[in-house]
């Protein structure tokens, strides 16, 4: 069949919608329309070329929500007319990591970044006169059809609404999961979230959620500090020096719990920022991604030993996405999860480049593509 698409030629470049043609679901595999896919900082770093992508053309898109429209053979389990939400990492449950319940390593991730099937890098679903274009994660929401594997689709309540619920297949789940699962936030602690979009928008409401006492917010943008004040966080400022101040003034001069990295484009700099806010024994996530050829950190190896500071990365939140998506619905319909409020504004599949410029000058927390403008 024929779908448009939203995708990129080259690095650095900008995402072009085309009509590309897109295979049926093989064994194991769903068709799915998609209702709303999110915009993640990710899916910039694949333009701008902070993350190479292997294969071009190449569709953008991993953090979605849509309706199943068909099933492939030998699939059981699953019906059309279900709902899905994406997860960014499959999970295959069989490998290492599966069994050990940290779907978020997956073995299957390896080849995300290839477009094609995770157990076969010759074998791709989407085309574009002849050439065999690449998907995001192997999902591709960008894009009003997609088809895609059974290990990277978690279904969801259909009483709920669907579009809200693209957040949670990557930006959301992985900020809540830094706090309550990465950080180990504890009631009564201090936290530092550092990057206010939306996988640290997500962070703020995770620490609130564990407890934590003191949430402070930092971001140089105005508008994101005010929106998280709206989203539970006791303070916020501009900067790392006056975060760490206050995280001292908070707790007798040992400094924050946790600090969580959750900055866009993610450097050493902020890294050793966050070190340096912590108290003895207390933990860095690194959850923001930076250029992927950045490996030197400038980090005080003596106090780091001799405070026995933690420095751990996270990758979806440290969570296995079949168990924290039905688990965060829940928390939305109870109420106790803010996902419509962070989506500052929607965009059609045609204005994703817009939608990232957005995203670059400050003016959204998170933005969405739905499919019925």
């Amino acid at each position: 069949m024929k779908t448009r698409a939203s995708v990129l030629f080259r690095t650095p470049g900008t995402f072009e919608t085309v009509e590309v043609d897109l295979e049926s679901p093989r064994s194991r595999e769903l068709l799915v329309k998609m209702t709303a896919s999110g915009l993640c900082h990710s899916d910039d770093h694949m333009a701008t070329g902070d993350v190479p992508a292997a294969t071009f053309p190449f569709c953008g898109g991993h953090e979605g929500s849509g309706v199943v429209v068909e099933v492939g053979p030998d699939t059981p389990g699953w019906e059309i007319g279900e709902h899905v939400v994406f997860s960014f990492v499959p999970a295959c449950g069989r490998c290492r990591w599966c069994a050990q319940g940290k779907q978020n390593l997956c073995d299957l991730g390896a080849n995300m970044l290839v477009g094609s099937r995770f157990d076969d890098v010759t074998s791709f679903r989407m085309t574009l006169a002849g050439d065999n274009v690449g998907q995001m994660c192997g999902v591709s929401t960008f894009s009003e059809y997609t088809t895609v594997s059974i290990e990277s689709a978690i279904k969801v309540a259909q009483d709920v609404p669907l579009a809200p619920l693209a957040l949670l297949g990557c930006g959301v789940g992985t900020g809540w999961g830094s706090s309550v699962h990465a950080a180990e936030i504890r009631p009564g602690d201090t936290a530092i979230i550092m990057g206010i979009g939306g996988i640290g928008m997500s962070a703020v409401q995770g620490a609130v959620h564990a407890g934590a006492r003191d949430v402070i917010a930092v971001d140089p943008v105005e508008f994101k500090r005010k929106q998280a004040l709206e989203f539970g966080a006791t303070y916020a400022c501009a900067d790392m020096d006056e975060a760490a101040d206050y995280a001292r003034s908070r707790t007798n001069g040992q400094g924050a719990d946790a600090a969580i990295v959750t900055v866009g484009v993610t450097s050493a700099v902020h890294v050793s920022q966050a070190m340096t806010s912590i108290r003895k024994a207390g933990i860095v996530v690194v959850t923001g991604a930076g250029r992927a050829e950045v490996s030197d950190l400038p980090i005080n190896l003596w106090e780091m030993t001799m405070l026995e500071k933690r420095l751990v990365g996270a990758l979806y939140g440290n969570s296995s996405p079949r168990a924290a998506v039905p688990r965060l619905v829940e928390l939305y319909r109870a109420g106790h999860l803010k996902l419509d409020e962070m989506v500052t504004r929607t965009y059609s599949l045609d204005d994703i480049s817009e939608g990232f410029e957005d995203m670059h000058a400050g003016r959204i927390v998170r933005g969405m593509v739905k499919f019925d403008l």
